[in-house]
């Protein structure tokens, strides 16, 4: 389920308004040797968190029990794509008595356009740290569509940091695709404040696009505070998405640049994972061994 017709689902209530905007892929997993790495160290993860997409399925049935397992499983941290209904005191609650906090949450643009005030409502509430633009429709990659989105994140972060919140943009691949000669991205990059916007870089589309994160992060340094951690191998032709550690990005390599980059909250995702659970598992234990 592509993540537009998810939240069509998610928007049953004004809370459930606030809820996702973005794009899955149908991917599967294979295994292979993780890749190897000449940035191996003695450093760890601070922190493994988990963007709660990749459970979407397994969430609509049992909200409370999914964020059991996902603690059991060793993760300390999630991100919200929606709350299934559930109010913010709620959301907190379970929270607490599982042991996770929620860093950060992701909300549609046209939820931030609408209903600002409320997004930010709950997010003090649940403890989120970001609130993240996730998704550009097709319609608007264009150069005023750009321009408009950069306007309105740069009012998004004025908002969020009166309240001691701040605005983040998840990219896709789309965003790499030329505008007048220059990557979307770069625009985007250079027309949002940096003192109101910061980027949640997803590796996985951004590999894809053909970019190296490390080149991103020296070019536009302390602007990659969140990531999302996805992992790529190429699967009968294509490139897919698989559990971390079962493809070829090489994560402690860039991991390593994480102070340049900025880098503070990593958010393991897969999409469309055939067993979400033991896809989560699997790049959990990658993650815990990982030294960069």
């Amino acid at each position: 389920m592509q993540r537009r017709a998810f939240l069509r689902l998610a928007t049953g209530t004004a809370l459930g308004s606030l809820g996702l905007l973005g794009a899955g892929c149908a991917d599967t997993e294979s295994p292979r040797e993780p890749a190897a790495s000449a940035a191996a160290g003695s450093r760890t993860l601070p922190h493994i968190g988990v963007q709660l997409y990749t459970l979407r399925r397994l969430m609509q049935q049992d909200f409370d029990g999914v964020l059991r397992q996902v603690a059991e499983i060793g993760y300390d941290q999630v991100e919200f794509a929606g709350y299934y209904d559930r109010t913010p005191d709620a959301v907190k609650a379970l929270l607490d008595e599982v042991g996770l906090t929620a860093p950060a949450v992701h909300v549609g643009l046209p939820a931030l356009r609408q209903n600002l005030a409320g997004v930010l409502d709950a997010a003090e509430v649940i403890g989120h740290r970001y609130v993240v633009c996730p998704w550009l429709a097709e319609e608007d990659r264009t150069p005023e569509g750009y321009r408009t989105l950069a306007a309105d994140l740069n009012r998004f972060g004025e908002a969020c940091a009166a309240r001691g919140l701040r605005m983040a943009y998840h990219n896709h691949d789309f965003e790499f695709e030329p505008i007048d000669g220059k990557p979307a991205f770069d625009r985007l990059l250079e027309q949002t404040d940096p003192e109101l916007v910061d980027i949640e870089l997803d590796l996985f589309w951004t590999v894809k696009a053909g970019q190296d994160p490390l080149v991103y992060f020296e070019r536009y340094p302390g602007r990659f505070t969140l990531c999302h951690v996805k992992d790529m191998a190429g699967i009968n032709g294509e490139q897919r998405m698989v559990a971390v550690g079962q493809g070829e990005i090489d994560f402690a390599r860039i991991f390593a640049a994480s102070e340049q980059a900025g880098l503070a909250y990593y958010f393991v995702e897969h999409d469309n994972p055939d067993d979400p659970l033991e896809s989560i598992r699997t790049s959990y234990q990658y993650l815990s061994q990982l030294t960069f």
